[in-house]
């Protein structure tokens, strides 16, 4: 690599002040940041003062996602000849081909328009070029449905870019995961798109179900097992269904000690005791309180939401008492809002939305309650 870090260095004057392409500056600085690590620290809007730069923290939560992509490329492949009946006789590599092109066009439109805009916003701005959208660039498309029509993909993606991170001012400055913005945008514009039987399988007959098991247990049809959600071969997002994957790429992420066990736990913890306690509470009526407490962690978004969209350092609590709180709350809120109103089972994406919000103001409350503490320790002088 000596080679490229010495080109680097030679066509480096022509993007500094005075230099003939110095408007492109902050684009040369991008790549070069990829391609090698940077010689300063960061000066603003920063979460990580360390050798970890964030980049490479970005990286390795992309690293996380891959079990969880490969998996979700091979399971629409595996839905689509399943609903066309030709499953039988059809290759490992035939499934996953098939799921692969299906996929691939979602992620290049969702780092073609988010990067975009970050690139045009550095441009205008005159700063440098953030990595954070390599993380959401990738959990856009696993998060949503596989017959999103691409437009539609790249429209929640640029709603997410500018109104969840560059109004705020750019990486580390967002208010709400970006990632779940583009999702919440989706949902609520196009409803038709995220919702029904057809958008969750590519290519389906029509005379194959293809429900997601939230949508079975709403019309009290029997689950698939519980080995089955665990491993994942059923209709949903892209990303979402394979609890197993999600497993894998949760071990990374707290091996590397990118993401926080207190809130991985909680969400689980808070999740796991509200689908046992609505279901000792609410009538026979209410199917999702009924369902298995296990059931809820391992259906719909609950799972990748724990692990990939909870823990992210810049919207989530940062005191340690308060990375408790918030993770259980999301958890709790999410079983509230998928037990309590039955037309929006999916309860995962609008709890962590939601804390995102309150979380500033829960890292207050530990906070103050700690200087409260220790104010009560000061003895008066005599």
């Amino acid at each position: 690599m000596k080679f490229l870090r010495n080109y680097l260095d030679k066509i480096k004057p022509h993007f500094e002040k005075g230099g003939k392409l110095e408007k492109l500056h902050s684009v040369f600085t991008g790549f070069e940041s990829f391609l090698f690590v940077p010689a300063h620290t960061t000066r603003s809007g920063a979460h990580i003062r360390d050798a970890v730069d964030l980049k490479r923290t970005m990286i390795v939560v992309v690293l996380a996602l891959v079990p969880a992509l490969l998996f979700g490329m091979y399971n629409v492949g595996y839905q689509h000849f399943l609903a066309n009946g030709s499953l039988a006789g059809t290759g490992f590599w035939q499934l996953f081909l098939y799921g692969f092109l299906q996929v691939l066009p979602m992620i290049v439109v969702s780092y073609a328009v988010g990067l975009g805009i970050e690139f045009a916003v550095a441009q205008i701005k005159g700063h440098e070029i953030n990595e954070g959208f390599l993380v959401s660039g990738l959990l856009i498309p696993m998060i949503m449905p596989v017959e999103a029509p691409l437009w539609m993909v790249g429209l929640s993606t640029a709603f997410a870019v500018i109104i969840g991170k560059e109004i705020f001012g750019g990486t580390g400055m967002n208010i709400w995961n970006p990632a779940l913005l583009a999702r919440a945008f989706f949902f609520f514009s196009y409803p038709s798109m995220i919702s029904g039987d057809a958008v969750w399988i590519a290519g389906k007959p029509d005379t194959f179900s293809g429900a997601t098991p939230l949508a079975e247990a709403a019309v009290g049809n029997p689950l698939p097992d519980t080995a089955t959600l665990f491993w994942g071969l059923i209709p949903g997002s892209i990303g979402e269904t394979s609890a197993f994957c999600i497993l894998l790429g949760a071990v990374l992420l707290l091996a590397t000690g990118i993401a926080s066990w207190k809130i991985m736990l909680s969400v689980f913890a808070g999740g796991y005791l509200t689908a046992l306690l609505v279901g000792s509470l609410l009538p026979a009526d209410n199917v999702y309180a009924h369902v298995g407490a296990l059931q809820h962690l391992l259906m719909g978004g609950f799972a990748f939401g724990a692990v990939f969209m909870a823990t992210d350092p810049v919207t989530s609590a940062q005191t340690g008492k308060g990375k408790f709180i918030y993770g259980l709350l999301v958890g709790v809120m999410a079983i509230v809002i998928r037990t309590l109103n039955p037309g929006y089972p999916e309860g995962m994406m609008l709890a962590i939305l939601l804390m995102n919000t309150f979380a500033p103001l829960i890292d207050w409350f530990v906070v103050q309650g700690n200087i409260n503490r220790r104010l009560k320790r000061i003895k008066p002088i005599s």
